[in-house]
């Protein structure tokens, strides 16, 4: 109980932050809903799709989880700012649960993510997308758990690093080959044979063919429940790590 009591605590006070500047949600929308506007219509004569429909359920899918990947990579700049302007040393003296003030920030990220989830996929529908609504829960469950994957990745690496101008290099080197072994922008049922063999080593990759399964109906695909155990599994141990390294900085 307090751990959930502080957690929420933790996170009241993220998103006071956040609504005070509602702002974020037009900047952090801008891209993604330019993508779907615009770069997803040309998708149903490139890939040969029989409906539009079709096109938005390989698209979306992967455009929401390169969202996932990329807002939760980026949370450890907020961490780090937090760092600077001696926040974080100020939580040292509170009896605060060291994982709540992790998970507070972390739930912030992820609540943050289903909101533009929930609208991208709301402007997909007048262009044909379908999807329903269980195995839509399912894939805004998934992106959830790819979100606190990642954020706590970003938050660990952060305070290890420390350093703004290796921290944004760190990200775009690793973000970027991860992005695109996953197969978010095009399926990778089109690429050659040795890129897929690479792709299968990278856990986003059977993420995205799980959102991809879901978008379309098919919540029984295997790849949905490999990727479901991979991300629990995972976005436990990045936590773990997380406030391992946390904690020795708030203690």
């Amino acid at each position: 109980m307090k751990l959930a009591r502080d957690t929420f605590l933790v996170a009241q006070r993220h998103f006071l932050l956040v609504l005070r500047s509602p702002t974020w949600l037009l900047f952090a929308l801008a891209t993604p809903v330019t993508y779907v506007l615009l770069f997803a219509p040309m998708l149903k004569l490139a890939l040969r799709a029989s409906t539009y429909t079709q096109a938005y359920q390989i698209y979306v899918p992967g455009l929401l989880t390169v969202m996932a990947i990329l807002g939760g990579a980026y949370a450890g700049f907020g961490l780090l700012r937090e760092l600077r302007v001696g926040i974080i040393e100020r939580a040292r003296v509170t009896p605060v649960s060291r994982l709540a003030l992790m998970l507070g920030r972390a739930l912030r990220e992820i609540t943050m993510l289903l909101v533009q989830a929930v609208i991208i996929t709301l402007l997909a529908l007048p262009f044909g997308l379908r999807v329903p609504i269980g195995d839509l829960l399912v894939a805004y469950f998934v992106l959830a758990m790819l979100s606190l994957m990642s954020v706590a990745l970003s938050y660990a690496i952060t305070l290890t690093v420390r350093n703004e101008a290796a921290l944004a290099p760190l990200i775009n080197t690793v973000t970027q080959p991860v992005m695109l072994l996953a197969g978010v922008l095009l399926p990778l049922t089109l690429a050659p044979l040795w890129l897929v063999t690479i792709a299968k080593g990278n856990p986003f990759y059977y993420a995205t063919n799980a959102m991809r399964s879901l978008f379309a109906g098919d919540i029984g695909a295997t790849s949905v429940w490999v990727s479901l155990i991979l991300v629990v599994v995972l976005a436990s141990l990045a936590v773990t790590w997380s406030v391992r390294v946390f904690s020795r900085l708030v203690r």
